[in-house]
């Protein structure tokens, strides 16, 4: 099952000094290790703010939440997820 994250780096109580360049380097190496297993697919980030939006493929939400649970900047308590959904195909590409 896929389902879509939306994140933000919590700006508004971390200044931007607090997003060290080890924590951020940290971060990239985990996004690495995710999408190496298999459970993030994409990864964008958010051009209206600080974030990501990412595609997963997870057999369920818990498996969702723990994986963005192990990310370093979300085990700061740095980062919010502001949604977390999940897909369903789009019925008009379904075979008739």
């Amino acid at each position: 099952m896929q389902f879509l994250t939306l994140s933000r780096r919590r700006t508004d109580a971390f200044p931007p000094e607090a997003f060290t360049p080890d924590l951020v380097a940290r971060e990239g190496r985990r996004v690495k290790e995710l999408y190496a297993a298999g459970i993030l697919r994409q990864v964008w980030r958010r051009s209206d703010q600080p974030g990501a939006a990412i595609l997963w493929e997870a057999a369920s939400e818990a498996e969702v939440r723990a994986a963005v649970d192990s990310l370093p900047i979300a085990q700061a308590g740095m980062l919010e997820l502001v949604a977390l959904v999940p897909l369903e195909p789009y019925p008009a590409f379904s075979q008739q």
